[in-house]
């Protein structure tokens, strides 16, 4: 995929539609995942649809998640759940397997690994 350095990552992947492309094929792990399902309510469609906002706002789409969720607040968000070491490496997989399945330049999916590893690692709330 061409990337134009004029261009957000929000542009260069497709817009919105990719973003929730890719929370769909990570939600759909998350479902039948043992550790990290009991984190998620039942019906995983919002937390889908919220995570695609977030993560469309912050690489350069549309403020949608803001506008109707305030400050992202991601700690502050995640506080309530338990995650470890175990919770995150399992999380950052499954987006990473997800992010793999999608079409996405090499050099932006390496960018959007790091901003993935950077944001599990800071939700760990608990030593092991």
């Amino acid at each position: 995929m061409e990337t134009n350095d004029d261009q957000s990552l929000y542009e260069s992947v497709g817009g919105m539609s990719w973003f929730h492309e890719l929370c769909e094929r990570f939600y759909c792990r998350v479902a039948d995942d043992e550790l990290l399902r009991p984190l998620y309510p039942d019906d995983l469609e919002p937390s889908s649809h919220w995570l695609a906002l977030f993560l469309a706002q912050y690489w350069g789409g549309p403020t949608d998640y803001s506008t109707n969720r305030g400050h992202p607040r991601l700690r502050m968000r995640h506080a309530h759940f338990r995650v470890g070491a175990a919770e995150r490496d399992r999380w950052y997989e499954h987006m990473a397997a997800a992010l793999a399945e999608t079409r996405i330049d090499a050099a932006l999916q390496k960018q959007m690994l790091e901003y993935f590893s950077m944001a599990a690692n800071h939700l760990v709330n608990t030593a092991d």
